[in-house]
């Protein structure tokens, strides 16, 4: 039990002597209605606060019982202005024969991984080139003027609808990548313009909503590839992932669709349908019922400029099959990129290990070439992303050897592949997965 006095939320650093817990207590805040957290050994209550937590309030509730000090580093990039917010939650500290890290968690590794993330930042591989960024908004607008163009010179015939279809998507993929750099906050080094600028790239350019994509990537990038955690691998029951799901449903005879074939109906029912049936009704819904009214209103602008634009060419009804063609399309793109560097990794219940060793065990990288780099947004360096998710793309080659040779000296595999392996190990790692569940479903 803690020792000392007040225990309630909004204790402050002035009182003294500084109540004193065990990290034994603090395991037991770990509940929905209860949220304590540590961070630099301090510990905080989050309890009622979470729910304004621009990040959304389940990815406080993924490190409530636990120290959460690298994940607090590595969200965010003005760490003397968010640790204002910390000082009213502040309820005491780690008793001092306590070790800094819960559930025997490496402090070897963690020690390394934070001097490396200290000579990441002398070697200013936080700094952001802004030519870089405008450079790919122009690319996009460009793309955008283009399809626009050729429909409007050609006609919109079926070669030239085909054509224009292909550039928006991959101005819509690209515009993806995009606003992933501002929500990561990785562009300006004031929160307020990265945001600002993220609702207009996922807004106006994608018809996307901003509070959506950070309360559920946030989750991702806190517990990659954890259960009941991380939203990506939720699945629906459509698909099973890793070993454990998979003997989990196969022991419980649980048999929502034909498992052991799912790597051959990923092609009829993944990329196909992610982002023009799932994410889009996702997308809507959220909006309006938490009432995100300002992104609700970018969204509506995307599809006013979309529907000006093409409505003339192709009716309302056209249109309409015209965007869903494209944003089929896009979903392709989408899915294969994002799933080559986690769903083939360790997919599992959270076993609480140190910042550096979870984001190893549930990322890949893909090999870098100009067109890898361009075709993946950077996240063929996944690893160095999920490390340092505020560190601008284009210097994450750049810490990359430091990182491999982290690895290295403590025995955890650095994956790289070809762009070809890594996607065709998509479709090996849902066969495998698709086999235990039958084997278990057959036999345990």
């Amino acid at each position: 039990m803690g020792k000392g006095g007040n225990q309630g939320e909004g204790a402050t650093e002035r009182e003294a002597p500084m109540p004193t817990f065990s990290w034994e207590e603090i395991q037991k805040h770990n509940q929905r209605t209860d949220k304590w957290l540590v961070v630099d050994r301090k510990v905080y209550n989050v309890t009622k606060w979470s729910t304004r937590h621009p990040g959304g309030h389940r990815v406080i509730a993924h490190y409530a019982g636990e120290d959460a000090t690298d994940a607090f580093n590595a969200f965010h990039p003005d760490l003397d202005f968010v640790r204002k917010f910390l000082k009213p939650l502040l309820i005491g500290e780690l008793a001092p024969e306590e070790p800094s890290l819960d559930r025997g968690k490496s402090a070897q590794i963690t020690e390394d991984f934070r001097n490396l993330r200290k000579t990441a930042e002398d070697m200013n591989l936080f700094k952001t080139n802004h030519l870089f960024f405008f450079l790919l908004l122009a690319h996009i607008i460009a793309m955008e003027s283009i399809a626009w163009f050729t429909v409007f010179y050609f006609g919109n015939g079926w070669i030239s609808t085909l054509v224009t279809a292909f550039v928006l998507a991959t101005s819509q993929a690209q515009a993806g990548w995009l606003q992933h750099d501002y929500g990561h906050l990785s562009v300006y080094k004031k929160s307020k313009w990265n945001h600002i600028v993220h609702k207009f790239v996922i807004g106006h350019l994608k018809g996307a909503s901003a509070k959506w994509w950070n309360h559920r990537h946030f989750q991702h990038h806190a517990k990659p590839n954890i259960f009941h955690k991380d939203p990506d691998v939720k699945m629906l029951h459509v698909f099973v992932l890793g070993e454990w799901q998979a003997l989990e449903y196969g022991k419980k005879k649980l048999k929502y669709l034909p498992y052991n074939h799912q790597h051959q109906y990923f092609f009829l029912i993944g990329p196909p349908l992610l982002i023009p049936l799932y994410f889009q009704y996702q997308i809507i819904m959220t909006m309006i019922v938490h009432k995100h009214w300002v992104d609700l209103a970018w969204a509506i602008s995307y599809y006013a400029r979309f529907f000006c634009t093409y409505i003339p060419f192709y009716g309302i009804l056209g249109s309409l099959l015209f965007l869903n063609f494209i944003r089929f399309l896009e979903s392709h793109w989408f899915v294969w990129v994002t799933q080559m560097n986690h769903i083939v990794m360790e997919i599992d219940l959270d076993h609480y290990r140190d910042w550096f060793s979870s984001q190893l065990a549930a990322t890949c990288n893909v090999e870098q070439s100009f067109f890898n780099d361009w075709f993946s947004g950077h996240l063929n360096f996944q690893i160095e992303h999920h490390l340092f998710p505020t560190m601008p793309r284009h210097n994450l080659h750049k810490i990359a050897p430091l990182v491999k040779s982290l690895c290295a000296k403590h025995g955890i595999e650095y994956q790289e592949k070809p762009l070809l392996r890594a996607l065709m190990d998509i479709i090996s790692s849902l066969k495998k997965s698709g086999e235990l569940w039958l084997d278990a479903y057959l036999h345990k």
